[in-house]
């Protein structure tokens, strides 16, 4: 160096005093809580959940249907798309209440019915109305969930509880369901119309998937590494259905023997008639049948295609919501489920013309990451994510977002 170098650019032999504040080695830590808080993302957690998850419950919250393109392109399509920043706004404080169905949720999102929950972490659908009610939202416990709905209930006593139907051939069941869902608090039935077999969910006929799982070679020699879930697994109480006995099999084969494969119109005005709470019809996939079931009395929709787990190459709900927006925008809530994995794919679909969204695999790899506690976390960073997106587009609340606010490929 010449005789102008600065000073603070010379070199020099290092002081044992100037290492010592760099040498700062962090304290081993294992806990499920430190490992939860490292997660910075929906997909951190879930390569935790694939590490404590055995690999047949794993892959039946993680898989769709057979090649699973629709998964594929149901998540390709918020990859895509394009934010569109408003610069130069008072973000300060930013509010992410909005109404849906009568009444204020805390963010623009639910937790979406999930069959099975506690085969996949034993807290299951305790977990999930706790964390919802705690956090302000609603929680949806599904037809073939693992706990009964006036369990779901008692747990989670001041949260806003929904139920989702599946209309069984025995409409004496089905009636059945409908007036315990009443009794026990919930404001809103959503009937799923999705569902006339079960899709063909391949990884699920790979791995053996059974109801509940069983313990052959292949599964123990899984377990030896997953104790964690196994112990919580057979400590804690059965698998027990919120609506129907004790089962044996796989879950295609529950699916073709329950489900109604006749459905008509006719039988959701039936129901319109029969349940006097908000009716949500969820497995919208045209916009026909948009118009048709708001027309048959229907005060919501959920644009669906099941997760990705009923027809492949079937529509992409993020792809058919402002068509739909365009003609039902204010005449019915109009939700939107499948590909959600952060909280800027929320906004997104807010501001492409839903009215609200439902979360369903970001829910599951936060239980299955730590159990209510990894439910929290995926709350935590989907509500951060949010407010952060808003912040960055410029806009302060959900009711100002809209579809300049986000551009999809070829608009």
């Amino acid at each position: 160096m010449n005789q102008n170098t600065p000073q603070a650019l010379k070199r020099r032999i290092p002081k044992v005093k100037d290492l010592a504040p760099l040498l700062q080695f962090k304290r081993l830590d294992f806990s499920t809580a430190t490992r939860l808080k490292r997660a910075s993302t929906i997909n951190d957690l879930r390569r935790i959940a694939k590490r404590r998850t055995p690999k047949a419950p794993f892959d039946y919250a993680d898989g769709g249907a057979e090649a699973e393109i629709t998964l594929r392109r149901a998540r390709q399509a918020f990859v895509d798309l394009e934010f569109r920043p408003g610069v130069l706004r008072n973000v300060k404080s930013v509010d992410l209440r909005t109404d849906v169905l009568g009444r204020t949720a805390a963010m623009p999102f639910g937790i979406a019915p999930t069959g099975f929950t506690r085969m996949m972490q034993s807290e299951g659908e305790y977990a999930g109305s706790r964390a919802a009610e705690a956090a302000g939202i609603p929680y949806t416990l599904s037809t073939m969930g693992t706990a009964s709905i006036e369990d779901v209930a008692a747990a989670a006593p001041s949260g806003r509880n929904w139920f989702q139907l599946y209309l069984w051939t025995d409409r004496d069941r089905s009636m059945e369901l409908i007036e315990r869902a009443s009794k026990a608090g919930n404001d809103t039935l959503l009937v799923t119309v999705d569902t006339p077999v079960g899709g063909a969910r391949l990884r699920d006929v790979r791995n053996g998937m059974t109801i509940p799982p069983a313990l052959t070679l292949k599964t123990l020699l899984d377990a030896s590494y997953r104790p964690a879930w196994w112990f919580n697994f057979l400590t804690r109480e059965p698998l027990a259905f919120a609506s129907l006995s004790r089962y044996s099999g796989t879950v295609a084969d529950l699916v073709d023997s329950m489900f109604d494969a006749t459905l008509t119109f006719d039988d959701l005005d039936w129901l319109r008639e029969t349940w006097k709470g908000n009716l949500v019809v969820k497995g919208i996939q045209t916009v026909d049948d948009a118009r048709r079931v708001v027309d048959h009395g229907a005060d919501g929709i959920v644009i669906s295609n099941h997760g990705g787990r009923q027809l492949d190459r079937a529509p992409v709900p993020l792809h058919l919501l402002p068509e739909i927006a365009s003609v039902l925008k204010g005449k019915t809530c109009i939700m939107l489920d499948t590909g959600i994995m952060s909280g800027g794919d929320i906004i997104a679909a807010l501001a492409l013309g839903a009215d609200f969204t439902l979360i369903g695999r970001a829910y599951l790899y936060g239980l299955m990451a730590g159990g209510r506690r990894g439910v929290d976390r995926s709350i935590e960073i989907l509500r951060g994510e949010m407010v952060r997106t808003m912040k960055l587009l410029g806009v302060n609340r959900i009711a100002d977002l809209n579809s300049e606010h986000v551009r999809q490929p070829n608009n």
